[in-house]
């Protein structure tokens, strides 16, 4: 029994998508402090660029002629799909940048598929919860509707090929207060980050009460 914590930033302290991640944490852990939490933060300590092309090309190797780098990337990618597996619930911060999703994300779900035989659900039922953020707006009738290459995406991964009980947190307009092209969204993003914060609260709740279930 355990919660599965993925993080995608590269931002540090100054990560929006961590802070969102960080009160459905505490919310969770308030309610279930028994439950151990499981951490990779991706933007942290990064999967190597090469490892899914190994373990891809290791899988069609036999064992006894798989390289050294195969054997390393196949030993990983099934341990990515272990700690999935294993989860008895997953919070994953996976932040949009350049209009899509994160390489260091999308390496992982590489190897998390590489990890298991096809068609694997390795988060069968399990209460998920996606915290997701974006610099800009990207809704209905803004410049950039149709832009987010991100979420769309996670969606169909986590929830048509892996079978997540997904919840979603997503906020919009981060980058209001850091680039002054858009300050006069001052406003708007200040009620947006208020919506995603009380998101992030109740989605913590609810996902403690769907774990002890």
């Amino acid at each position: 029994m355990s919660l599965l914590r993925v993080d995608a930033s590269i931002q540090g302290d100054r990560s929006a998508s961590g802070a969102l991640a960080d009160l459905v944490l505490d919310t969770f852990t308030a309610a279930r402090p028994e439950v151990p939490v499981v951490r990779r933060h991706l933007g942290q300590d990064p999967l190597p660029a090469d490892a899914w092309a190994a373990a891809i090309s290791g899988s069609f190797t036999p064992d006894g002629d798989r390289t050294p780098a195969q054997r390393e990337a196949l030993a990983t990618a099934e341990r990515i799909a272990t700690e999935l597996q294993q989860a008895t619930s997953a919070l994953l911060a996976l932040p949009l940048y350049n209009y899509g999703i994160s390489q260091h994300a999308k390496s992982w779900i590489d190897l998390a598929l590489a990890g298991v035989p096809q068609g694997t659900r390795l988060l069968d039922g399990t209460p998920t919860v996606l915290v997701t953020t974006r610099g800009g707006a990207y809704g209905p009738g803004t410049p950039r509707e149709g832009w987010d290459h991100n979420s769309d995406y996670l969606r169909r991964i986590l929830v048509d090929v892996w079978g997540a009980d997904l919840t979603i947190v997503e906020r919009e307009f981060t980058l209001v207060g850091v680039n002054p092209a858009l300050d006069e969204f001052a406003e708007i993003a200040a009620m947006m980050r208020k919506t995603a914060e009380d998101a992030a609260v109740e989605a913590g709740a609810t996902l403690a009460n769907r774990h002890a279930a």
